[in-house]
């Protein structure tokens, strides 16, 4: 995929400097030089290819100067002041990073600040509430043993009138066969596309055409989605499963910070329930929920999550993953959306396999966000549970789509909003629309 791999491989200092500095013209300058000189070895080549698409995503990334970005939140909070917003970044809660000599703010600081702290959420007029829906589910859950929910959802991609292209490759993601997944139906396709099989690792419908009329693309599916609860307890044995153990570059990777981590957390402990409950406690309880930039401009993501303490639900499901594979508990990354009546929106979450339960699950970030919240027992519930308000189209990280993308990836470690390419280039997410709603959800009696 685009030798993504290559990400683990350190940059040369001079162009590591420059980058970190916000000096994007020297570091591409000094790249082209690199990549000029007979005496570089190929695959540093290839890994400075590789950074220049990442550098070419991390200015639009941080869109604000300090005086916009304090504007912005005065526009909900007119009482806030700069040394507040100060305070935040000091924090971590304000994410920066140095463009061409000037600190710039995250495009998504303030969403970040309204959803994890509740004393900015009040000031705005829109305190936090309780997960009425969440604890009435898990309520619903324990007395019933289990959940089965029915859903018919329709994606739809539309391209803006001013992109032009000769050829054009559409990728929506579809429902994908999971132990919480099944009874897939494709209602409709438009226009036809090519249907990856439901076992895919991540799944998705592709469409093709030459037609610079054609701007949307669309797919209507049903599926059902099932949770049961369990209450994993006792001592109990992790599967032998060696996919789900090994580590996969560049992000799945026992660094020397993942194995210093993952003694201090498991190393006095026998059982892998327990070890794998004692990285879900660290997660939940001592990571902080925060929008990030794309996950390609974060280098080793686990190490980024370990150290920084913040990520959002991708982030804390990747640490958890490393984290268990490293105490030898196998663990894989499975995600597509939150689905509710009230809320379509992507999410990511984590798989653990401990006998005589099979496959259980981690869903860290709506752990903790109960754990912020004091709700003790929505905490414990995502650990070994998920709700049934979930669309899985990927059951592991960083698969190729059957009809393989030529260009970049908005994201090449996940596919949630879908992708679009036209014979030259891969279309930013900005570049076009991406609507996945619900048109009808029941329970399965």
């Amino acid at each position: 995929m685009k030798d993504i791999e290559l990400l683990r491989i350190a940059l040369p200092a001079d162009v590591e400097s420059a980058k970190n500095n916000g000096s994007f013209e020297e570091a591409l300058d000094l790249i082209r030089r690199y990549t000029e000189d007979p005496l570089t070895p190929e695959i540093m080549k290839r890994r400075l290819a590789v950074e220049t698409e990442v550098i070419s995503r991390i200015e639009r990334e941080y869109p604000y100067t300090f005086a916009e970005g304090l504007s912005l939140v005065q526009k909900e909070i007119p009482d806030f002041s700069a040394e507040e917003l100060q305070d935040y970044i000091r924090i971590g809660a304000a994410l920066t990073h140095r463009i061409r000599d000037e600190k710039k703010l995250h495009h998504l600081f303030f969403d970040s600040m309204k959803k994890v702290y509740p004393e900015i959420a009040e000031r705005t007029g829109h305190p936090h509430q309780r997960n009425v829906l969440l604890n009435d589910m898990i309520a619903h859950m324990k007395e019933k043993g289990s959940c089965t929910m029915r859903m018919r959802m329709r994606t739809e991609l539309r391209l803006p009138d001013d992109i032009s292209f000769e050829k054009l490759r559409v990728h929506i993601p579809l429902p994908a066969k999971a132990p919480n997944c099944g009874n897939i139906q494709i209602i409709s396709c438009s226009p036809g596309g090519i249907i990856d099989d439901e076992d895919s690792l991540m799944r998705t419908v592709c469409f093709e055409t030459e037609d610079p009329s054609r701007r949307s693309f669309s797919v209507e599916y049903s599926y059902e989605c099932m949770a049961r609860y369990v209450h994993p307890e006792g001592n109990r044995t992790s599967v032998r499963n060696d996919h789900d153990l090994d580590e996969m570059e560049p992000q799945i990777v026992f660094t020397p910070l993942i194995r210093n981590l993952c003694d201090g957390l498991t190393g006095h402990l026998d059982e892998p329930l327990a070890k794998a409950r004692a990285i879900y406690d660290f997660v939940t309880k001592n990571l902080v929920y925060a929008f990030v930039p794309e996950y390609m401009t974060l280098g080793c993501i686990p190490d980024f999550a370990a150290s920084y303490r913040k990520g959002d639900c991708g982030i804390q499901a990747l640490l958890f993953i490393v984290l268990c594979r490293c105490a030898g508990i196998p663990a894989r990354w499975q995600s597509g959306m939150y689905v509710t009546p009230d809320h379509v929106g992507s999410h990511d979450w984590a798989m653990f396999e401990i006998e005589p339960y099979g496959w259980l699950w981690a869903d860290c970030s709506f752990g903790g966000a109960a754990w912020r919240a004091g709700e003790t027992e929505r905490h414990d519930f995502y650990f070994g549970n998920l709700d049934p308000y979930r669309l899985v189209t990927s059951n592991d990280l960083q698969q190729e789509f059957a009809v393989k993308k030529e260009q970049w990836r908005i994201d090449p470690y996940d596919n949630q909003t879908g992708e679009i390419e036209t014979e030259s280039r891969g279309l930013k997410r900005h570049e076009f629309d991406s609507v996945t709603e619900l048109l009808e959800m029941k329970e399965i009696i």
